[in-house]
């Protein structure tokens, strides 16, 4: 394979290709409980400005990764929850895998000790990729949330960093 697979900072001007790619995920009813591509100033607000990464092949945005915090107290202010989604038309080609990798060493830098997602048990490749990456399994939301009136679950997984916070 000759396609050139680079990673750089997700910056605003690359919202319009990774909001269709988000699109993509919302499409599948298997990725995430919002059901609306939220604005580019909604979506900057939610997440961390650090560890922000578009996967691009050729010039082409074929994923993105992000980490959102997952409370505003300090104490939690190392652990932060991961979005990672890929275009279908880059499926197969580990781009998800990668960008986890690069999740999980850019958040040990800025001194995140615990990694956290939730993933609807129906998404198999998702569930596959983070477990391969050291989250663990540490438990089953029964009927945390509804998506479109049905009542979902989650399985909630975490990576617990051997470099910071030991």
């Amino acid at each position: 394979m000759n396609d050139k697979l680079i990673f750089r900072k997700l910056e605003k001007s690359d919202w319009e290709k990774v909001s269709q790619i988000y699109s993509e995920g919302l499409d599948t009813g298997n990725a995430t409980f919002e059901t609306n591509i939220p604005s580019w100033e909604s979506w900057n607000n939610s997440h961390l400005n650090d560890c922000r990464h578009v996967a691009e092949i050729n010039g082409k945005v074929a994923g993105w990764s992000a980490l959102s915090p997952v409370s505003s107290r300090c104490v939690y202010g190392g652990v932060a929850e991961v979005s990672v989604y890929v275009s279908s038309e880059f499926e197969g080609q580990k781009i998800g895998t990668r960008l986890l990798e690069k999740l999980i060493k850019e958040s040990e830098a800025i001194g995140i000790w615990t990694l956290q997602a939730g993933i609807f048990p129906e998404n198999l490749g998702s569930l596959k990729i983070h477990k391969r990456l050291d989250f663990r399994e540490v438990g089953f939301r029964e009927k945390i949330g509804q998506l479109n009136g049905v009542w979902r679950d989650t399985v909630l997984l975490e990576r617990r960093s051997k470099k910071i916070g030991i």
